[in-house]
């Protein structure tokens, strides 16, 4: 791909930024339409985040992606954020609009949707009562993104429960809280269990959790993706159970920040979760 001078530029600002899959990811969509276009990591500090952000339209940029660990410190630096960034309480998306102003979007909501859509083509999240595992940056959004789908009850657990009673006093809404050493037995009647947790992702401890309350037509998805299939998916596939990987979320997510910055919709087909799985 030759770039110009009107390249169109994005990126992702995190710190450390090496590990992200996102330029992969987006250099993907870029080649395979032909864009005059670019999405380049870019390493900033978190004491120099929102003085990065704040540069974005004199650099030219039309926007980027938040990760670790400023997603909050993101919400501070923009003019305006979209609804759901408001009630998540964090940025994964910037636009940087016309006049230069910054607009602070969240998708991971979005992506997480997708993802389960994509997966079990039948699943609604109004089917029944959804079970989530763990309180971080990531539940957020998988909360919010379940309530405004019209989930009837979340069950949320979390090691720490003060760290689960705050999010769900935040979030409002639906939202019941389990012990996490009770968590097996939030499982009965769930239509939808997920975990946000790092337990089961290489390198970190299985997730413990008894699956025999879970009802066989229950949908199980886990967010981590490496590896792909988890300890606690094969678990739920071995009982019956329909399951979705995590890798979906993070394509999926991607896509608005694409179209905006890029003026293309992409689409997450099988070649691009290949090619991206193989950038680990």
């Amino acid at each position: 791909m030759i770039l110009t001078g009107k390249a169109r530029i994005a990126g992702v600002m995190g710190w450390p930024v090496g590990h992200s899959r996102s330029p992969r990811l987006h250099g993907f969509w870029l080649r395979q339409h032909g864009i005059d276009g670019a999405y380049v990591p870019l390493a900033v500090p978190p004491d120099r985040v929102e003085q990065a952000i704040r540069a974005l339209p004199a650099l030219g940029l039309r926007g980027c992606n938040v990760t670790v660990p400023h997603k909050e410190a993101a919400l501070r630096a923009v003019d305006r954020l979209d609804p759901v960034a408001k009630r998540i309480g964090a940025v994964n998306t910037i636009l940087v609009h016309e006049d230069g102003t910054l607009e602070g979007r969240n998708t991971d909501g979005f992506g997480f949707v997708e993802n389960l859509r994509e997966g079990a083509p039948g699943w609604r999240a109004d089917a029944g009562p959804a079970v989530v595992l763990g309180a971080g940056g990531a539940a957020r959004a998988i909360l919010v993104a379940l309530l405004e789908e019209g989930a009837p009850e979340i069950r949320l657990t979390n090691r720490t429960a003060a760290r689960a009673e705050e999010l769900a006093a935040e979030i409002g809404g639906p939202i019941r809280i389990v012990p996490w050493e009770r968590r097996a037995d939030a499982l009965s009647g769930a239509a939808l269990l997920v975990n946000t947790t790092t337990q089961g992702m290489t390198g970190q401890p299985a997730l413990e959790i008894e699956l025999s309350d879970l009802p066989a037509t229950a949908l199980v998805t886990d967010i981590v993706y490496t590896p792909l299939v988890t300890p606690l998916l094969a678990a739920a596939q071995a009982r019956g159970n329909p399951v979705v990987d995590g890798i979906g979320m993070l394509l999926h997510q991607a896509r608005p920040g694409f179209a905006v910055w890029f003026g293309l919709d992409p689409q997450v087909t099988p070649e691009l979760r290949r090619f991206v799985l193989e950038g680990a």
